[in-house]
């Protein structure tokens, strides 16, 4: 039988409610898996002392809350008055919030155990943090939410919360090698996760397998019960979208998503190409600088030197977005909305990659979010499944892309998907880590 800590969210919710397994157990073997691999990996900012007791408590109680125990780690953008919250910035060593934000609020009282803070980079933009990458420590785990996806990955904890303005769940899920989900823009409350581009800041998490899915998302939102992802009345219809970008794409991930295409076909699927959304990554780019440099004037000029040359050099890029400039992003965005509402009549769900290819060596670049660009400007619902894999054995992530607020069509296309699209297959016979 597996170890607790290896259980993806809902076989160890099963469990846990079944009283075969206590909160208490589950959080002491993530623990010993943290104090094994956490050298290794360097995936956690600070651990909850208390987080045994938080289980003890919520063993003790007659009846289990939804979560039931769970432990789940909190990316370091967003805020836990009990544990300090830096924001990924020496700005902010030591900084305790007054109070949970919303979305930890909202996953205590579903009787989740925060287990601790995870890895984030500075203010959630795109210097390299502290995270290896679980299957290879010479290479990025990938970015803003760096810590999140590599300890669900190295099964130190079944989920964590991520954000994501650019591609910082998305790409780091491809990356690790887990289940990245990012609802549509304004699902979650974001009260208490430290903005960067107002207009495109999505609180999205990982987890292993897409039935865990439901389970964090009724947390969050505050259900009483997850809701049943559905099953298909037929073969979902995607739209293979390459977009503009696709030449970033390393050429084995575009074989990579290419087979798999086919093989969406091959199980009964309709696959057909989809040419839009052009410039609409570089519109994403130029709206989230101009709004950064605003969320972030205060630091910028109270703390000017604490600032990475990297970050620094984002925000400069932001303050000289001309005000013509920035309408006309925001414009051709809301052209894009248009142009999404036309494509999705059609379409179940797009297919594109979530990532160029596997994660790139070294750790001060996080990766190119190209791929994730349009889809957080259009506020869309992503999946980043990990299915696919590189020439060096390395995870790659397959994204699957809904109509705004079609959450619940995308997890069921994603559910088809993974059934149809087993890991071990297209990974050619190699397990998936």
């Amino acid at each position: 039988m597996s170890a607790p800590h290896e259980l993806s969210v809902a076989l160890v919710l099963e469990r846990l409610a079944r009283r075969e397994l206590t909160a208490e157990e589950l959080v002491r073997s993530c623990l010993a898996r943290i104090a094994e691999r956490e050298p290794r990996v360097q995936a956690w900012e600070i651990l909850a002392a208390d987080a045994a007791d938080q289980a003890r408590r919520i063993d003790a109680q007659p009846h289990r809350p939804l979560l039931g125990g769970l432990p789940v780690g909190i990316k370091d953008l967003i805020e836990t008055a009990d544990l300090p919250t830096t924001y990924g910035s020496p700005i902010y060593a030591g900084h305790r919030p007054k109070a949970d934000a919303a979305c930890v609020a909202a996953l205590r009282a579903a009787g989740a155990v925060i287990l601790g803070k995870t890895v984030t980079t500075e203010f959630a933009a795109y210097r390299g943090g502290k995270t290896r990458n679980p299957r290879d420590p010479a290479r990025t785990p990938g970015g803003s939410s760096s810590g999140s996806a590599a300890a669900v990955a190295d099964r130190m904890v079944p989920a964590a919360l991520g954000s994501q303005t650019a591609g910082s769940v998305i790409r780091p899920a491809s990356f690790c090698g887990v289940v990245g989900w990012k609802p549509s823009f304004g699902t979650y409350d974001l009260r208490g996760v430290h903005p960067l581009a107002p207009s495109l800041d999505t609180l999205g998490f990982f987890v292993r397998k897409v039935a865990d899915v439901p389970w964090i998302a009724a947390a969050l939102s505050g259900a009483p019960r997850p809701a049943a992802i559905a099953e298909l009345t037929r073969a979902p219809r995607l739209g293979f979208c390459r977009t503009d970008q696709w030449p970033k794409a390393e050429p084995a991930t575009q074989r990579l998503v290419e087979q798999a295409a086919a093989r969406v076909e091959r199980a009964g699927g309709e696959v057909r190409e989809v040419e839009a959304f052009a410039g609409l990554a570089d519109t994403q780019a130029a709206i989230m600088s101009a709004e950064a440099a605003a969320t972030m004037r205060v630091e910028r000029e109270r703390h000017d030197a604490q600032l990475s040359d990297r970050f620094r050099a984002f925000l400069l890029e932001g303050e000289q977005c001309t005000p013509q400039r920035l309408r006309e992003a925001r414009e051709r965005a809301r052209d894009g909305r248009h142009e999404a509402f036309r494509v999705f009549a059609e379409l179940d769900a797009l297919l594109t990659p979530a990532a160029a290819g596997e994660a790139p060596a070294g750790l001060e670049s996080t990766g190119d979010p190209a791929f994730c660009r349009a889809w957080t400007l259009l506020g869309c619902p992503c999946i980043s499944l990990p299915l696919l894999t590189g020439p060096a054995g390395l995870p790659v992530g397959l994204q699957l892309v809904g109509a705004p607020g079609t959450d619940d069509r995308l997890l069921a296309v994603a559910a088809w998907v993974e059934r149809e699209l087993p890991a071990a297959a297209v990974f050619g016979g190699a397990a998936p880590f």
